[in-house]
């Protein structure tokens, strides 16, 4: 199980021309403002990328405020792990188990997700706060990160696995956002 400590959220380019044209994309949205802010409550590092920003846009602007001012890594690979500066980043945060979430699944998630096993992290792939503009595409890199070794995952599951205890106001607060 993910713990506060260990896990780290990765966020792979939400962004505005690719953001509106994905399978459930205001759900997938949703659902990634839901970790964001548990994230936040809980301490959990977060970093999130864009791919070629000058074509397909900058972060959606709901994400981009509750990343709180964060710089984004730029890229034109389609994995993160081909930003150095991503990596050094990454390395630095100390932390193992990395929950992936973004766009596009069968592409950037993938790649991304398939490096960062091959580098020796543990991949939790949350199953609904990824998208790829056909739901088709979506299964398949969810299938193929699975069968890479990535572990499927939820918000939900997710947020309640770094939470753990149903007491206290962290508690309160982390179930106001599941319920939204």
């Amino acid at each position: 199980m993910i713990s506060t400590k260990d896990t780290l959220l990765l966020v792979v380019d939400v962004q505005g021309k690719l953001a509106t044209v994905v399978a459930d994309a205001g759900q997938v949205e949703k659902n990634i403002g839901k970790l964001l802010r548990a994230c936040k409550l809980l301490g959990v590092p977060v970093i999130h990328t864009e791919q070629y920003p000058k074509g397909l846009g900058h972060t959606v602007e709901p994400l981009k405020a509750l990343l709180g001012g964060q710089a984004p890594f730029e890229k034109l690979s389609f994995s993160c792990c081909g930003n150095e500066e991503f990596m050094k980043r990454l390395r630095s945060l100390g932390r193992n188990d990395i929950l992936v979430v973004g766009m596009e699944a069968h592409v950037c998630v993938y790649q991304t997700s398939v490096e960062l096993l091959d580098f020796g992290y543990n991949v939790h792939i949350v199953t609904d706060a990824v998208s790829s503009r056909s739901e088709e595409n979506r299964q398949l890199g969810i299938r193929c990160i699975e069968r890479a070794g990535g572990v499927p995952t939820s918000t939900e599951m997710a947020i309640f696995e770094l939470v753990r205890v149903a007491e206290g106001e962290t508690f309160k607060s982390i179930s106001k956002i599941v319920k939204e």
